[in-house]
């Protein structure tokens, strides 16, 4: 049985992202549709570089519907490949931070235009190797262990 899908929650009035989704702040708009709209970004990584955000106020991903969640992505989908095209890129990174390094408290996906030897190297923090393939082991563990609890018939 399908959950009956609940209103969307009103725009958060000190919300830049929700004042650009309303009409209320200007943004540089390359897409819209009824959930989402895309703008340009205000401090591009490359020129070209998109924010993809529901038109309701969602704070991580989260917090957004199921039923919002696969049109979000069909449409991060296709705006990777009018960014790649219309930039004359190589390929493109689609991104998303949740809380950490999140700027706006208003769920939103990077869509950047890559080249090769653009000057980005891959993620923009350090990595953390596992000590072992113990370690590595036991945290797969935890993480299966809290699918099984959170996630139903996986």
């Amino acid at each position: 049985m399908t959950q009956p899908k609940a209103d969307p929650p009103p725009p958060e009035n000190d919300c830049v992202f929700c004042q650009i989704a309303t009409g209320e702040k200007e943004a540089k708009l390359v897409f819209e549709d009824d959930t989402s709209v895309a703008f340009l970004d205000a401090r591009p990584l490359f020129p070209g570089h998109c924010l993809l955000i529901p038109k309701a106020h969602y704070e991580t991903i989260a917090d957004v519907p199921k039923h919002l969640v696969g049109t979000l992505f069909s449409n991060a989908q296709d705006l990777a490949a009018v960014v790649k095209s219309a930039m004359q890129a190589e390929g493109t990174f689609v991104a998303a931070n949740n809380t950490v390094s999140q700027s706006v408290p208003h769920f939103h996906i990077h869509i950047v235009p890559r080249r090769r030897k653009d000057g980005l190297r891959g993620f923009f923090w350090p990595r953390h190797a596992y000590s072992s393939e113990d370690e590595m082991n036991a945290v797969r563990d935890i993480l299966r262990t809290e699918v099984k609890a959170q996630i139903p018939n996986r």
